[in-house]
């Protein structure tokens, strides 16, 4: 990875938690597959959950919104999640002061330095926010929790079907999960390639493996994929 990081200084400090999260995330699901585990507990506290709720309002994500407010997910009873290992929140009512609170009186080791990209990142401007409200109604954070559990999504609201990548064979709503189209944008040259609005490279790296597969001396032979830092 040391030869991606060269290419990382072009991308926008706000954007390279994009990049955190996917490979986090799916090096969490992947270790746990190793282990042979049958469920992940994360540390999500209340501030966490209030905060990616306010975050998927904010961005339409309805997918995510309906995940987010779940103390587990990726169970059986979730169709578009069986394929995935189940997660749970054991904190999630908890504020994550208690928590730190209870971790110092406690003497307990834990890590309390915050990442110096988050500031930076959407997740952070939404935290401000969320902070200033808290301090002219400290039952903010729960009021955004219970609000985001009362949602009720309607039946004929198109949930994406979820599946696995053609890539790598991680589970993914798309054909190409989000980690295999960064990782081409990094190979390229062109980390913005898997960041924002994605379809249209996925198509074309559709139609580059499919290529790949059929013929034996394939002509594009893995050719850079026409996306310049304009796109």
């Amino acid at each position: 990875m040391s030869h991606r990081k060269k290419r990382c200084h072009v991308i926008q400090e706000e954007k390279i938690s994009t990049f955190c999260g996917v490979f986090r995330r799916q090096a969490l699901d992947r270790g746990a597959m190793k282990l042979s585990v049958n469920k992940i507990a994360t540390g999500h506290n209340a501030d966490d959950i209030a905060e990616t709720i306010l975050m998927n309002i904010l961005r339409g994500d309805i997918a995510r919104l309906k995940r987010c407010t779940s103390i587990i997910t990726g169970d059986e009873s979730d169709e578009n999640e069986s394929s995935v290992i189940p997660r749970c929140k054991p904190l999630k009512y908890a504020y994550e002061k208690e928590i730190v609170l209870y971790a110092f009186y406690k003497r307990l080791d834990y890590f309390s330095t915050e990442c110096v990209y988050s500031p930076n990142a959407y997740r952070g401007n939404i935290r401000t926010y969320i902070k200033d409200l808290e301090r002219l109604r400290p039952s903010s954070i729960i009021d955004i929790i219970h609000s985001g559990e009362q949602l009720i999504i309607k039946q004929t609201a198109k949930m994406p079907v979820q599946r696995v990548c053609e890539r790598c064979s991680y589970c993914s709503s798309m054909p190409i999960c989000k980690a295999c189209l960064l990782i081409e944008g990094l190979n390229k040259g062109v980390p913005k390639l898997g960041i924002g609005k994605t379809e249209r490279y996925r198509k074309e790296m559709q139609k580059q493996d499919q290529c790949c597969n059929e013929q034996s001396l394939c002509h594009c032979t893995k050719e850079k994929l026409t996306v310049t830092e304009q796109d």
